[in-house]
């Protein structure tokens, strides 16, 4: 249960009963909202495979995991409290006007549990300014049940009706309004308020009754007809999509009022507020009587007001009522008959249906719904805060302040861990909502710069404390890397070090709130401000890293046992680098690229950890070559002069323990391939493709590693290195034992095991790497070149790893039906969880192709092909819509729909006709959206030259040839579906369409009526945040 001061209801996973039962407690709600349910813990122990003494002479490493905390052998922090849950009770409740009924709760529960109870009870849902109170004393909302004095089996809780404020006022108005709209889809289809679509009611109503067993017809069971649609049956060709979202045709909304708004009197003057006037509301009931209703500190009632005549005073009769359900229960008959039906239509729906979900979901399809008015709506839309936020203290949240504040709560038992997950979760979806819709605006033109003298590439732009820059490459800083292709795929590997580090979850170590947000074409980067980092230099605050590249490096031994903590779990290798002068900077934990800054709080923050992950590249394979029938796994050059333009060189991957011991099961767990960068020019993309960097094939590759060919030939990587189970165990018993006993035969095999390994230490398999070691402009000493060949070597032996075992064992899971991919999503989900790239989604496809077993592939490949095509035309479709102005972006989203799916070769742009009229330029806005141009170029696609462009990104981004130069080749080649094809780029790219079907293989001019811009509703956003992984509600951490 949540506060009625949450925007929206919490959503509990599936938890253990222990967890449910411990809530918050009252220390954490000095000053900050109210926290969401959620059962997970992100500060898990981090699993290391070896804690032996580093080569080369380095100091040994403290004995601590990545949670700053001692080792399992010190007893003395091993005080967990095993939480037992209280048997529940139940008490009386006395609402007004009804019977007292009984209410069972938990002692663990707190008093602003019951308030939520019975603000979504049939009965009491109209109650929200209330206190509960026993034998006349009131209860702090805020204290758990067992702390109450007095309160036991069967005591009556009463329930006082309080006066109202301003901010209870507007309340009350909100949570009217949400249970009048309560039934209504519109805020699903519209993604608002974490809303979401369900269609178990469709398929239940008049079937299961309250008591939820089946109705009967007579003395008989009512007879049901199961029997499945045509259309889902194998070998059908039809696939309709009106059946995705079914409809009750007899169903019509109950509709209780035609309009509830705020008045244009508002706010009450002076001589009001002391008559205890708190505002005006404007009401059009059913019947089509306007009122107006004054909102005072004793109720609602009727004022003598009309819409040009201001008359405050109660009009005869007022109908003074404590609810304004009550109010407009008197003064409507149909408000009264039909608010009734819905209430009891609400409460028999089924739970998860009414609880908000924890993200927001968004529908690709839509039906033609009527735009109602709707104050809450209104007001939402033109301010910066979330839901019931405007009252809170402070007013404007401090983001960096909550972020770290939760970080920072204690957990030495489950319900501290439980609180403090709670907490985090809470504030890290808040913070994620706050930067979306910040985001949006400043794409939408609605924030102003804080540099707006600068070009508009170049803006930043500050929006309710959260800081937001544009993913442009505005200083050149990636221009050997792909210039803006480059600066748009680096957000997103900052958001995953951001993952990566907050997982880790250091004591004293900090990250930034970070949301990257993908929105008409364009990336923005979300981030909290540090405290005081925009009243100085950013070189007076970095401590520990480069923020130019590499000509100037900081470092402090102070910091090293703080970054120590990390190095291990995310395995990074210590390793020395050199500056502009040539002068060494020992004992790097961290890539070259991420800053340690520290605030004028005493916080220390890692920022820019884009390049923090290991890179394992994929470049275009030698066709020439016939030593191997899969594409060869190769790292680029470490020259910039022989880098190509592509993403490549910003596309990594965060290491996870890769156990040498284990190798067959382990990877290093690739970067999130789901937003890659855009499509380069055609002449980088030729550039690119032209400079291949072949190490060998991947038979030779493997060999040479000790990896194995492919799974399906049964070869284990323990058959490749001789006596590594054996030193395995002998490790095992140097670790148990501490060494005491061993022979120096025993010593000798297990140091051998762990060179062939690649481990930094000689007494156990601990494999790390060098985030730097690819990075180009990075230099290292001369006096440490062979261990930085050694260090290129292991992260290449990690790369043929990956396709010599990881991609065949994906493929063997599949004919084994161990995996089981159904779209693009599960798809990718697949390939994740083996630490395989979406990068090497074409030779995924290859493999799959000159598989033996393709035949029982068949449904795997299509999927593939779809993700493939639908990525690259995502990539094409991000610069596509950067050239096109707001006015004309419902046109120009329908004519690349067109281009991508008809059958007709040379699509024309549906263009309302002063479209096509040139702007003066007087009347050119001086803001305009980030790139935006007043023209109309992306009207001269065409299918022919969009499917062209199609192919070649195919080829220079996955490396994979579609031989197709239209979408009917690509369906009969392939086999794939175009309704297939409109869902999954609907999906990536936020498309909105209507729900209608469409007809896509006519061959002529497609009618007006099926290229109207009107079929696209909107265009939604995409998302990534730190919420969305290592924050995300799983129970089983908090353990």
């Amino acid at each position: 249960m949540v506060s009625k001061t949450d925007d929206i209801p919490a959503s509990v996973p599936d938890c253990n009963p222990v967890d449910l039962a411990d809530k918050a407690g009252d220390g954490a709600q000095d000053g900050e909202t109210q926290l969401k349910d959620s059962c997970e813990h992100s500060a898990e122990t981090a699993m290391v495979n070896g804690d032996g003494a580093h080569d080369h002479s380095e100091e040994a490493e403290p004995k601590q995991d990545g949670n700053g905390e001692a080792d399992a052998g010190d007893d003395s922090n091993e005080q967990e409290v095993i939480v037992i849950q209280d048997t529940g009770f139940t008490v009386k409740i006395q609402a007004p006007g009804t019977e007292p009924f009984d209410l069972q709760v938990s002692p663990q529960e707190m008093v602003q549990e019951i308030h939520q109870v019975l603000m979504d009870r049939e009965d009491t849902c109209h109650r929200t300014c209330f206190s509960l109170q026993l034998d006349g004393n009131v209860l702090d909302n805020f204290a758990e049940l067992k702390s109450i004095e007095g309160l036991q089996e069967g005591s009556l809780l009463k329930v006082v009706e309080e006066p109202y404020t301003v901010r209870e006022a507007r309340i009350h108005v909100r949570h009217i309004r949400d249970l009048l709209k309560s039934l209504d889809p519109s805020d699903a289809y519209n993604g608002v308020d974490c809303n979401s679509l369900s269609f178990l009611s469709f398929f239940t109503d008049g079937d299961l009754g309250e008591s939820g067993k089946r109705k009967k017809k007579g003395n008989e069971l009512e007879q049901i007809d199961c029997t499945p649609p045509e259309h889902i049956l194998p070998g059908s060709k039809e696939r309709p999509l009106l059946p995705l979202q079914p409809q009750n045709k007899d169903w019509k909304p109950l509709q209780c009022l035609k309009v509830l708004t705020m008045s244009g009197w508002n706010p009450p003057p002076g001589n009001r507020k002391m008559h205890g006037d708190l505002m005006y509301l404007y009401i059009v009931t059913v019947e089509e009587r306007h009122v107006s209703v004054t909102a005072s500190t004793r109720g609602f009632y009727l004022n003598q007001s009309t819409t040009y005549t201001f008359n405050p005073k109660p009009a005869n009769p007022s109908f003074l009522s404590h609810s304004l359900v009550e109010l407009l229960s008197q003064i409507s008959p149909a408000f009264k008959k039909n608010f009734t039906a819905l209430q009891k239509k609400r409460v028999q729906r089924h739970p998860f249906e009414r609880i908000a979900t924890p993200f927001q979901v968004y529908s690709w399809t839509a039906p033609q719904v009527d735009h109602a008015m709707d104050c809450v709506r209104a007001e939402d839309a033109y301010t910066s805060r979330l839901g019931y936020e405007e009252h809170i203290p402070g007013q404007t949240r401090d983001w960096n302040e909550e972020l770290q504040t939760t970080r920072e709560l204690t957990r030495k038992n489950l319900p501290e861990r439980l609180l403090r997950e709670r907490a985090i979760f809470k504030v890290h979806s808040d913070f994620a909502a706050a930067a979306t819709r910040g985001a949006m605006a400043v794409i939408d033109g609605n924030v102003m710069a804080i540099n707006p003298g600068e070009e508009t590439r170049m803006q930043m732009f500050i929006w309710n404390n959260i800081f937001f820059s544009l993913g442009f490459d505005v200083r050149d800083h990636y221009r050997e890397l792909g210039g803006d292709a480059a600066a748009h795929a680096a957000p997103t590997n900052d958001l995953n070090g951001v993952r990566a580090y907050g997982a880790v979850d250091v004591e004293g170590l900090y990250t930034l709130g970070t949301v990257v947000v993908d929105y008409r074409g364009y990336r923005v980067t979300a981030q909290s401000i540090i405290p005081g980092i925009l009243e100085r230099e950013q070189e007076q605050s970095v401590i520990y890293g480069s923020i130019d590249f590499g000509k100037t490096v900081v470092s402090h031994s102070k910091y090293l046992e703080l970054l120590e903590k990390t190095s291990r779990p995310l395995k990074i290798q210590r390793h020395s680098v050199l500056n502009e002068k040539d002068e060494k900077h020992r004992h790097r934990l961290a890539c070259l690229r991420q800053e340690l800054i520290e605030a004028f709080v005493e916080h220390r923050y890692l920022l820019f950890m884009k390049m923090a992950a290991l890179q394992l590249m994929q470049q275009k394979a030698n066709k020439d070559s016939n030593k191997s029938d899969v594409p060869a796994i190769t790292e680029t050059s470490d020259t910039p002069t022989e880098t190509s333009p592509d993403t490549n060189q910003t596309q990594t991957a965060a290491a996870e323990p890769l156990n040498a011991t284990e190798a067959s099961t382990n990877s290093t767990s690739q970067s999130d391939g789901s937003t890659p960068a855009a499509s380069q020019t055609e002449t980088e993309k030729e550039e690119s493709s032209s400079k291949p960097t072949v190490i060998g094939s991947l038979e030779s590759a493997a060999t040479q590693n000790g990896e194995c060919k492919s799974p399906l030939e049964g070869k284990e990587l323990e058959e490749t290195i001789p006596g590594l189970a054996q030193a395995k165990e002998l490790a095992e018993t140097l670790v148990a034992e501490d060494g005491a006993g061993i022979d120096p035969k025993s010593r000798e095999v297990v140091l051998n095991a762990c060179r062939a390994v690649g481990s930094i230490s000689n007494t156990s398999f601990d494999i790390r790497f060098n985030p730097d070691i690819f990075s180009p402009g990075v230099r290292f000493p001369e006096d440490i070149a062979e261990d930085i060949q050694k260090q290129k070597q292991l992260l290449k032996d990690a790369a043929a790893f990956l396709v010599s075992c990881q991609i065949p064992s994906l493929i063997k899971d599949c004919l084994d039906h161990s995996a089981l991919p159904m779209d693009g999503a599960t798809l990718t989900e697949a390939l994740h969880q083996r630490g395989i790239n979406v990068r090497y989604l074409g030779t995924v496809l290859e493999f799959v192709d000159k598989t033996p077993a393709k035949t029982q592939l068949e449904h795997f490949y299509r999927i593939g092909i779809i993700e493939l095509i639908t990525r690259c035309a995502k990539h094409i479709f991000k610069t596509y819509l950067q050239g096109v102005e707001l006015s004309a972006l419902s046109a120009a989203v329908s004519h690349f729909l067109n281009c991508f799916l008809s059958s007709f070769t040379d699509a024309v742009a549906h263009l309302p006709p002063d479209e096509l009229v040139s702007r003066r330029k007087s009347r050119k806005r001086r803001n305009r959206v980030p790139g935006g141009g007043d023209n109309t170029a992306w009207a001269s696609l065409t299918p022919s030259e969009l499917w062209k462009n199609i192919a070649s990104e195919a080829q220079s981004y996955f490396y994979f040839s579609i031989h197709c130069e239209s979408v009917d080749q690509v369906v009969e080649k392939y086999g794939l579906q175009k309704t297939t094809l409109l869902r999954e780029i609907s999906i990536k790219t936020g498309i909105q369409i209507l729900l209608k079907e469409y007809n896509f293989d006519s061959r002529h001019q497609l009618p007006r009526t099926d290229r109207h811009p009107e079929y696209v509703c909107q265009i939604f956003h995409a998302a990534s945040d730190t919420s969305r992984s290592w924050s995300r509600p799983k129970c089983s951490k908090v353990f």
